[in-house]
């Protein structure tokens, strides 16, 4: 069974991206949060009552996760607006569902697969073998086995050391995670933690976690916890004394004893790392204006640090009735910013700081070279393509404003009123390489929005988190004061 959200038209490659004609002014309504939604998708398949999920996002990554709970034995169905998820018939290693043996490939979703490899572990009996697409076998893996491993679970390569295909075996087979006790110092990525501290509730000892320096992303690790809060899970947090002006949370020490998680119904949020596309677009367009529906100004959610870098920058950011409202007050100014809480969003800001007055150095990116693409080397190079200055490390980048006019690019053409590209001689387009990457298309289709010239490569990358955002964009080039951009 599948739930993936086909685009509605097939889209030209490259796809050609149409300048703005006029100041946005419009409502969004962001998708569900997919870091959120993939949390409670995780949480209630482990509830032992039926949860009704509100706001789930549709897209790649959650329908590639709930098709490999479906492997497991979950059952899932639309329940008037919400999906409904049942937990399975109880297994346990006596009895005939011992024999399962799940094989699931999660494409390109590191979280989704990180996910799966706890859920896996921590289910009573059976095996799952986990795979995933050709860029996900290049990204880490071995540090989320060894955890699991210093746990009790088994899990083996099927292949290659420290690469996915691996297999995961259930409590019940030869070894088991029974919890316990770790020592954590900085990760690869705080997935491989969070997925920990969601099956934790689970595990015969459950989790302590004593965090040695400032975890990996901890601000993902923290939303964990809000999830864990949501599903009536209580856990001990510690945090150590940290300095008004670092970035760091402090955060280091989780302690979640084995205790029933709870079902009933959930709301997720819309989705923050969405919202930085909108919001970057109302705040790069003369007298635009973009208001995010329902979105909490003090989101948990980490990428929400972008609205606070969009202020800093001359932004307006307001709360109203029905959500957030951003709006433009003139050039944005270059400043320096730590992204290292809000990793998501730092591929817009990186995108956004190539408009701004003066250069802009922006730290805290070392995870975005793991990703689904090298994200500091994807970005340099579209950014240098168009004409820009990029100077990058191994975990910053310092950017320069664009030239004033657009580069040449290597591709003549433009989009017809039937939405079809087509030759011209009068606009020529560079041709962003995407590196498959969705996050890549989205912030540079914005850019494109307000500067001429920039066609998207694999257009269709955005259905890993937002497959309607094309249209999207679209009724934003279209729409009339007030008018809902995404329908």
């Amino acid at each position: 069974m599948t739930l993936e959200v086909e685009p509605s038209t097939k889209l030209p490659d490259p796809l050609p991206i149409v300048p703005l004609s006029r100041a946005v002014d419009a409502v969004v309504q962001v998708p569900g949060s997919k870091s959120l939604s993939n949390r409670h998708l995780i949480l209630a398949a482990l509830a032992e009552t039926p949860t009704r999920l509100r706001g789930l996002l549709a897209c790649e990554d959650c329908d590639r996760l709930l098709v490999a709970l479906g492997a497991l034995g979950w059952v899932f169905r639309n329940d008037g607006d919400a999906l409904l998820l049942e937990p399975p018939r109880v297994r346990t290693a006596n009895d005939g569902a011992a024999a399962l043996h799940a094989r699931v490939n999660l494409g390109d979703g590191g979280t989704p697969t990180r996910f799966m490899m706890a859920l896996a572990a921590a289910q009573p009996a059976g095996v799952c073998d986990i795979d995933g697409s050709a860029r996900m076998r290049e990204r880490p893996v071995a540090e989320g086995v060894e955890l699991l491993r210093a746990l009790g679970a088994r899990v083996d390569y099927l292949e290659v050391d420290g690469r996915l295909p691996l297999r995961v075996f259930g409590r019940g087979e030869v070894g088991g995670l029974r919890g316990g006790t770790l020592r954590v110092g900085r990760t690869a990525s705080s997935q491989f933690v969070s997925a920990l501290m969601l099956v934790a509730p689970t595990l015969p000892e459950g989790l302590d976690i004593e965090f040695t320096e400032e975890p990996t992303s901890a601000t993902y690790l923290q939303l964990s916890l809000a999830a864990l809060q949501a599903a009536g899970i209580e856990a001990e947090v510690a945090y150590r004394p940290v300095e008004a002006t670092s970035s760091d949370t402090g955060l280091s020490r989780v302690r979640i004893r084995p205790q029933p998680i709870r079902g009933g119904e959930v709301s997720i949020e819309p989705d923050a790392s969405s919202a930085v596309y909108p919001a970057a677009l109302a705040a790069l367009s003369p007298k635009g204006v973009v208001t995010l529906a329902e979105l909490p100004r003090r989101s948990v959610q980490p990428d929400a640090f972008f609205l606070d870098d969009l202020a800093l920058r001359g932004a307006r950011v307001e709360e109203t009735a029905n959500g957030l409202r951003v709006s433009a007050r003139g050039p944005l100014r270059g400043i320096d910013s730590d992204y290292a809480r809000a990793p998501d969003a730092a591929v817009m800001a990186m995108v956004l700081a190539a408009m701004c007055d003066r250069p802009s150095r922006i730290t805290g990116l070392g995870t975005l070279r793991v990703k689904e693409s090298d994200r500091i080397e994807a970005v340099a190079a579209g950014l240098r393509a168009l004409g820009g200055t990029v100077e990058t490390g191994s975990d910053w980048v310092r950017i320069h404003p664009l030239p004033t006019q657009p580069h040449g690019g290597e591709s003549s053409m433009e989009r017809t009123p039937a939405g079809h590209a087509a030759a011209v001689d009068t606009i020529v387009h560079t041709v962003i390489d995407t590196v498959n990457d969705h996050r890549i298309a989205m912030a540079f289709a914005v850019l494109g929005l307000v500067r001429p010239g920039i066609a998207i490569a694999n257009p269709g990358c955005v259905a890993k988190s937002w497959p309607r955002y094309w249209e999207m964009l679209d009724l934003l080039r279209g729409a009339v004061p007030g008018e809902n951009g995404n329908r």
